[in-house]
């Protein structure tokens, strides 16, 4: 099985990063191949509505994203990891997940995105405590794993820390992430 982690934070060595370091850790103890992309290290222009990708399925911009494209459509499971930043994704993740408009064209316009299905979980990170804190990105999120043809089977939503490496306090935290991967690749 192979596990695709997409690390949507800008901070390496931040909490959103430790936590989907110890989900491809519990992965691989179960077997799986993983692989860590990192969103803020990839050349990724957003979305620019050419619709090229609805008459034939692929983007006319040429960045990094045609690399994305195939680890996305090789991966048996995904793991996306994201700080919260007024209430939504990181940049750098949003930028990614808009350019999947061409899997989208592939798999709901032309119906030729012949990929067996995936499985989908979500690593979410936030400094405030606010009640709907996950509610734009969870919803961003479930879509985007649509898109792709995987099913969001599991997340894990962490309030409160804020501070780069704060999560190594909470290891219940990095714990759990261990677990979230070992359940995406086992089940």
């Amino acid at each position: 099985m192979k596990i695709l982690g997409i690390m949507g934070s800008p901070r390496l060595q931040g909490n959103t990063d430790l936590l989907l370091d110890e989900a491809l850790k519990g992965a691989q103890s179960v077997g799986a191949e993983t692989e860590k992309l990192l969103a803020d290290r990839l050349k990724v222009t957003p979305c620019k509505e050419i619709y090229q990708c609805s008459k034939d399925g692929t983007c006319p911009l040429k960045d990094d994203m045609n690399l994305v494209y195939e680890k996305i459509i090789a991966a048996d499971a995904i793991i996306v990891a994201s700080p919260i930043f007024f209430y939504t994704i990181s940049p750098q993740l949003l930028n990614i997940i808009s350019r999947c408009q061409a899997l989208w064209a592939r798999r709901y316009i032309l119906k030729n995105l012949n990929v067996p299905p995936k499985k989908g979980a979500f690593i979410g990170v936030g400094a405030t405590r606010g009640a709907r804190l996950f509610d734009g990105p969870k919803l961003t999120i479930k879509y985007f794993f649509d898109a792709i043809g995987a099913q969001y089977t599991a997340h894990l939503l962490i309030r409160g820390v804020d501070k780069k490496g704060d999560i190594r306090a909470f290891p219940e935290h990095l714990t759990a992430a261990f677990e979230l991967g070992k359940k995406i690749a086992g089940d």
